[in-house]
């Protein structure tokens, strides 16, 4: 197991995650990461989340990959 970060940011700054989560695999980081940018974003509030990005980064604070929010809101209608 791995602890994974999924850190927030866009042009005005930068959400951390502090607690983190363990995954096994980094299809498994991936997964999560995805998840946690959908649940963002169903939340109610007046954040336009189609220019902030999720990094996961692991213990050792390196990248494992980078995630457009875009990529989970799909096209504006």
């Amino acid at each position: 197991m791995t602890q994974v970060y999924f850190h927030c940011s866009n042009t005005q700054g930068v959400l951390m995650d502090r607690r983190g989560t363990a995954v096994t695999s980094l299809t498994e980081a991936c997964e999560a990461a995805t998840c946690a940018m959908r649940s963002l974003v169903a939340t109610a509030s007046l954040e336009d989340w189609r220019d902030w990005a999720m990094h996961v980064s692991d213990e050792a604070g390196d990248e494992i990959c980078l995630l457009s929010f875009a990529s989970v809101l799909g096209k504006p209608h």
